[in-house]
């Protein structure tokens, strides 16, 4: 009877996501090797993932606008937050507080399982794919553009209306843009030669 309880107990605890596991017993210990760090907590970390999509070419239809959230929400594995514009654009027949676009912001272990996915199964998806730009910020942080929805598994060819695309900024917590090139690259982020 004691081992029944015992297996319960084990079976509940959470699983732990391969891509931090790779980060505390792999990258942090080249990180270190590399730069030279004197204290643990000096390593630089992802922080968060960012996912935004500007939905401006289907403000006025409100039946696209829910599919295209729906779509991020598939993607993300978490429900999109609707962002509204701020100024009124008469060239562009927007109104302030009009609906266009949706953002999703993916911490701990959902901002890892996706980081896995993108470049495990997203990106290899891409037609004549070569690498992505080795472009930072300045301060360590990576935004990549995904011009087609359809490269994620989630997505059913048949089922979508439009493609579109959107915006991936990885945050981390790298002071420089080596820092933060080596890190995203250790993960495994297929940066071009």
């Amino acid at each position: 009877m004691a081992t029944k309880k015992s297996e319960a107990q084990t079976s509940t605890q959470p699983i732990e996501c391969r891509l931090r596991k790779l980060y505390k017993e792999t990258v942090v210990p080249q990180l270190i090797k590399e730069f030279g760090y004197q204290n643990i907590n000096e390593v630089p970390r992802l922080e968060k993932i960012v996912i935004n999509a500007g939905l401006g070419d289907v403000k006025d239809n409100s039946k696209s606008f829910q599919l295209a959230v729906e779509e991020l929400k598939a993607i993300s594995g978490q429900k999109p937050l609707v962002t509204n514009s701020k100024l009124s654009v008469a060239n562009f027949k927007v109104r302030k507080g009009m609906a266009v676009g949706a953002k999703v912001t993916l911490r701990g272990e959902r901002m890892y399982s996706f980081f896995d996915k993108l470049v495990s199964i997203a990106l290899p998806r891409v037609r004549d794919f070569r690498g992505v730009s080795t472009n930072l910020d300045g301060r360590g942080n990576y935004t990549l553009g995904i011009r087609e929805q359809l490269i994620f598994p989630e997505i059913v060819y048949d089922q979508v209306e439009k493609t579109r695309g959107f915006d991936v900024t990885f945050v981390t917590t790298a002071k420089t843009d080596a820092e933060g090139k080596a890190l995203l690259k250790y993960l495994g982020m297929p940066f071009r030669a």
